[in-house]
């Protein structure tokens, strides 16, 4: 019998030391500081563990590992404009990492069925080949690899919720069938990616589902091509294991975005995965991504716990225009 939930985190991950940056250190101990406050919500505490790093080469390239590896080395410096490696960036990467893999062994294994890495540098930025966007190594591109490599799964889904695409993430396993992956994410912003049309390639072709929303979108928007689209589309596809890619920038606090979410809106998508993972009997994880505004990002992390761990039954709402062409669209691949 699966025990309590799960929360994953490391003190080395503070060591990622950005400077004058929005991903700061600060980011996690104002989310503990809340879930402390709320007796961590019932949630078992773990440490993460360091990655391997010879796991990195099942998503990245070496080329990359080295790079990042090198520059913390030498004390740290800029990989771009927006991504910046101090002395303790490796370390914390691999904790940010191996801290997703800890967790769904954990959950693969049914020691819990609700589990979250607080962890950073976040990761759906990262490519084969490059960081960007903040983000060093694909945390959860890198844990859903293991899981079908090493624990044998066959289908992981994964659901982005981060106000910018996870572009990364979806590069990584654009021409597979072995991950579905389904991105909301606002439109134009930063990386100028996921647009509807973007289904995936070869094998791959109807498993990425990017679902781009105007400015100022708000929880029905989110909510509603969640219920009518993501979630029809997983279901479906009966996956073995859930990953949240569980940024918070789209708050209507956070000046990264210009989208309406507040915490509610955040717990009751968390509803909908939990209820999703209930279905098709699988276990479901939330790896942090983005979210800036740090009362915002606790409130919300704080509030996406409590829903995954809880059992109230996700509200309904109905399709508004914006999703009813995305579901004509993706109901080429998925019956919606």
């Amino acid at each position: 019998m699966a025990g309590a939930p799960l929360y994953f985190s490391h003190p080395a991950t503070l060591a990622h030391e950005t400077g004058d940056h929005p991903e700061r250190p600060e980011r996690i101990p104002a989310i503990e500081r809340e879930l402390q406050r709320r007796g961590w919500l019932g949630y078992e505490r773990r440490a993460a563990p360091a990655l391997d790093p010879a796991a990195l080469a099942t998503v990245h390239a070496p080329e990359l590992v080295e790079r990042i590896r090198e520059l913390s080395a030498g004390g740290g410096g800029r990989l771009d404009v927006d991504t910046v490696v101090s002395a303790g960036s490796y370390d914390a990467a691999l904790r940010a990492a191996g801290g997703a893999v800890a967790m769904v062994e954990a959950l693969l294994a049914g020691e819990a069925r609700v589990a979250f890495c607080g962890i950073r540098p976040p990761g759906h930025h990262a490519h084969r080949d490059t960081a960007s966007g903040y983000c060093l190594f694909n945390n959860v591109a890198i844990a859903a690899q293991h899981a079908l490599d090493a624990l044998g799964l066959r289908r992981v889904f994964i659901v982005d919720w981060d106000v910018h695409h996870g572009n990364g993430t979806n590069d990584i396993f654009r021409a597979t069938d072995r991950v579905l992956f389904a991105s909301i994410h606002e439109s134009p912003a930063f990386p100028g990616t996921g647009a509807l049309q973007d289904v995936g390639v070869r094998e791959g072709e109807g498993f990425s589902i990017n679902l781009p929303v105007p400015a100022r979108a708000d929880e029905d928007t989110w909510v509603s091509l969640l219920e009518h689209v993501v979630v029809p589309a997983a279901e479906e596809y009966r996956p073995e294991l859930v990953l949240i890619s569980a940024g918070y920038d789209a708050h209507r606090e956070d000046d990264h975005s210009s989208c309406l979410l507040d915490e509610a809106a955040f717990a009751e998508m968390a509803r909908h995965v939990r209820a999703l993972g209930e279905r098709v009997g699988a276990p479901v994880g939330g790896v942090l991504e983005g979210g800036y505004a740090l009362d915002a990002l606790a409130g919300s992390l704080a509030a996406t716990l409590q829903a995954l761990a809880g059992d109230d039954e996700p509200d309904m709402v109905s399709p508004d225009f914006l999703t009813s062409r995305a579901a004509s669209y993706i109901g080429h691949y998925w019956t919606l």
